[in-house]
């Protein structure tokens, strides 16, 4: 069964789980998990190329290049 994106009011389907630790100024962004996880989000193809980090912070993508290269075609043509 596939999980819903968290952002408020989209039904899309999940793709990224986005991870986060406020004390490092942290963002990971991984494939998604197995499982839902309470201090995460799930985020749809849309949400994780919209997707913009507070000044200070830094983003880690940990997917796979075969996911990044997609998610990138995907952004390209819409």
């Amino acid at each position: 069964m596939s999980r819903q994106c968290s952002r408020t009011g989209c039904a899309e389907a999940a793709s990224v789980t986005l991870s986060y630790q406020y004390a490092r100024s942290m963002v990971w962004l991984d494939e998604l998990t197995d499982e839902r996880d309470p201090h995460s989000y799930d985020l749809c193809q849309r949400h994780t190329a919209r997707l913009s980090v507070p000044n200070g912070w830094r983003l880690e993508d940990r997917r796979t290049r075969r996911e990044l290269v997609s998610a990138s075609s995907v952004r390209l043509a819409g």
